[in-house]
Formats: structure tokens, C-alpha cells, sequence
């Protein structure tokens, strides 16, 4: 039998693997906090969302989107030192309603329903699991913060940059000033507010050719002993305010569209190394409001397996700013990196820095939870 539980109500749990699950009416970004006695998570492992889809241990495992995501909560293998795990989401604008609900061996055994559309935070503690003498129970919790994403990790002990000071209203001016802006663990995200005209966004990768290395290990399984210089590819997941999606690249040959869906476009691929400025996406800024996501990879084609060997670097050039992060902390062994993810939150645009990487396509596909049917390509 189901159990439904308010606020404060708070239930027994099984002893092995669960699954929580957090669907939405409108989108919101989930995530888990494993913490210690202190009510702390111990460090960045302990912190799985959309840009880490697991815990350092591989005992707890994010999937689905942002109006269904869930969470495999491996109980029996959580260390000694975690005492609870909290569930939360953050969200631009009030969601409607929003159920976390939890399964076991297929069935559900435990839902929360929450109606948001009250409720001004911009962050909520659904839940959380704790252990109580050995055994592991959930309470419904429904706590907020009004700031968002920032107080509600920092309560947690996650290090948040600190974001400029809001500008007088009296005093125009940009969300940030224009000029480089480096995109890495200490800030991993930026906010550009919607233009009346807004301006195309152009994405570069580009990368050291001069460094050949087996290929071996490029995604489509060369043999060893062969080298070649080497060879990055850009690409997109792209999905449409329609709730159409597509993936664009070289590999596979479907370049995309500038003036049509999806509203982008790959200038062609630079196999040769003969392009200096390295491969560009273009993507139609006019048609903005047409976009609801954009996913942005890069993976090595051929060459070497190493990323630190690439000396990897994205661009995006958005509203006279250049926004870059740097493609070096990849493992070996894993070409496929997921770059960057640029949302449109009520016409702005949203750029969140991921750089996690993958052994390939259908591993990062379901990382993120696409959805795309991948089979074996080539150029």
C-alpha cells in the first residue's frame, strides 16, 4: 500500500536499493546531498545533480530530465560517515506541482505531492533519508530558500562563488561586464538577460593538431601502432520550446539548419587542421525563444586518447562576451566530453559549465536523459 506523507511525516525504508523519483509540471534541477553528523556533504562527491550524475562511489545515480528525474539510492553501501541524504530541487519560476515519490522492487511505496504555486522560494528541501538506531527512514520536509540554488547548497557546505552585487535600478546596466570570462569549478555558471535584438551565439572548439598520438582510442576503435594528428569534433543535443530534439555533428553528417529548426548550424569539420580558429557552431540568436535547451560536446574523433594531450578549449562568444572553459581533466580512456549547457530561463540566457566526460555517445545520452537511438556512424 502507498503511503502519502505531509510535511514533517516520516516513514520506514527497505534496507537495500531504492529508487526516488521527482517529477514536476514545470522544470526545476534536482539534486542529492549525502551528509555527515555536522548536517555537511565531505566534499564535491557528495553532491549529485544534472552535471554529476553520481555519487564518488557510484552508490547513489541521477538520471532523467528536468520534469522527471531519479535517483538510485544504493542504502546498504552508503558510508559509515553519511547520515542522511536530502533531495532538492531549484527552479527560475514556481514549478506547479511537484511529487517525489519512492520505489522499491517496482512498487510505490511512499509519495509527497507539493503544490508550489504559493510558495515564493526559489529552492525547496523535498526530503531527506536518515538513519534512526541502524535503520534507514525518510521524512517529507518542503523547506525553501528564497535565494535559490546558492543558500541551498552553501546550508549544505558546498562552496558557491560569490555573484556580483545587484546594480541600482537606478544605474542600467549588463547582468556582467562585458570582456573574458573563465568558466571553471570555482564558477561554473553565468546569466545573460534577454536582449529586445538578441545577438547570434557563436561556439568555437580548438585545440593543439601538433600533438599526434595512437588512435587507438577514438570512438569509432582504431587500431594501435597507426598515428595521426588529432581530430576533435564539436556537436549538440539540441530540444526546441516544442519539445522537438536533434543532435547535430559532423559524425553522422547532419550539420543542423541557421534560419530553420533546430536554428543551428555546424560550419563544417576541421579534420585537417588546416582552420586555425578550429571547428564553430552557430546558433540563430533571433530565434531564441525557440530553444529551450542546448547541450554542447566535444569528442575525439582520432588521435590521441588523451585530453590533457588535446589542450581543449571552448569559446562562446554571447552578447560581446567570451566565455571559455578549458577541455584537459578528462580520463583516459573516456572521448566524449559534455562541455556546457545553455538553458533559456524566461528568455535569458542561462550558461552552466559541466565538463564531465564519457566513454561515448549513448554513456553521455544517458547521463542526461535524452533519449536518442544511437548506431555506428562515420565521416
Amino acid at each position: 500500500m502507498t503511503q502519502t506523507l505531509p510535511p514533517g511525516g516520516n516513514a520506514p525504508l527497505p534496507t537495500d536499493s531504492i529508487t526516488i523519483r521527482i517529477e514536476s509540471a514545470g522544470d526545476i534541477d534536482t539534486a542529492a546531498y549525502r551528509l555527515t553528523a555536522s548536517g555537511k556533504v565531505r566534499g564535491d562527491g557528495d553532491m549529485i545533480f544534472y552535471g554529476q550524475t553520481q555519487s564518488d562511489d557510484n552508490s547513489i545515480r541521477r538520471s532523467g530530465t528536468e520534469r522527471d528525474s531519479s535517483y538510485t539510492l544504493h542504502l546498504q553501501h552508503q558510508p559509515a560517515a553519511i547520515e542522511r541524504i536530502a533531495l532538492a530541487y531549484s527552479a527560475g519560476q514556481r514549478p506547479g506541482s511537484v511529487e517525489l515519490s519512492i520505489r522499491h522492487n517496482g512498487a510505490t511505496l511512499i509519495t509527497c505531492p507539493l503544490d508550489t504555486a504559493t510558495r515564493p522560494e526559489k529552492a525547496l528541501i523535498l526530503g531527506e533519508c536518515y538513519r534512526r538506531n541502524g535503520q534507514w527512514k525518510f521524512r517529507a520536509i518542503a523547506q525553501g530558500f528564497n535565494g535559490g540554488l546558492k543558500p541551498l547548497s552553501e546550508h549544505y557546505g558546498v562552496e558557491i562563488s560569490d555573484e556580483p552585487p545587484p546594480v541600482p535600478a537606478s544605474a542600467p546596466a549588463p547582468a556582467v561586464p562585458l570582456g573574458k570570462i573563465t568558466l571553471d569549478k570555482h564558477r561554473n555558471s553565468i546569466n545573460l538577460e534577454k536582449r529586445t535584438n538578441p545577438s547570434d551565439i557563436r561556439i568555437n572548439l580548438n585545440w593543439n593538431r601538433n600533438n599526434p598520438a595512437p588512435a587507438a582510442n577514438n570512438l569509432l576503435g582504431g587500431l594501435f601502432g597507426k598515428t595521426k594528428n588529432i581530430d576533435l569534433d564539436l556537436g549538440a543535443f539540441i530540444r526546441l520550446a516544442n519539445g522537438e530534439q536533434t543532435c547535430i555533428q559532423a559524425l553522422g553528417g547532419n550539420l543542423g539548419d541557421y534560419h530553420r529548426p533546430p536554428y543551428a548550424k555546424l560550419r563544417g569539420d576541421d579534420r585537417t587542421g588546416a582552420h586555425s580558429e578550429g571547428e564553430w557552431l552557430d546558433i540563430n540568436g533571433g530565434e531564441w525563444h525557440n530553444i529551450r535547451e542546448i547541450l554542447i560536446y566535444a569528442f575525439i574523433y582520432e588521435g590521441t586518447p588523451n585530453w590533457d594531450g588535446t589542450d581543449g578549449i571552448a569559446t562562446l562568444h554571447i552578447q560581446g562576451q567570451e566565455i571559455e572553459t578549458q577541455l584537459t581533466e578528462g580520463e583516459r580512456n573516456r572521448g566524449m566530453c559534455a562541455i556546457a549547457r545553455l538553458i533559456n530561463d524566461n528568455g535569458d540566457i542561462k550558461i552552466e559549465r559541466i565538463n564531465r566526460y564519457f566513454t561515448g555517445h549513448k554513456d553521455m545520452d544517458n547521463a542526461f536523459g535524452w533519449g536518442f537511438r544511437w548506431t555506428a556512424g562515420r565521416k
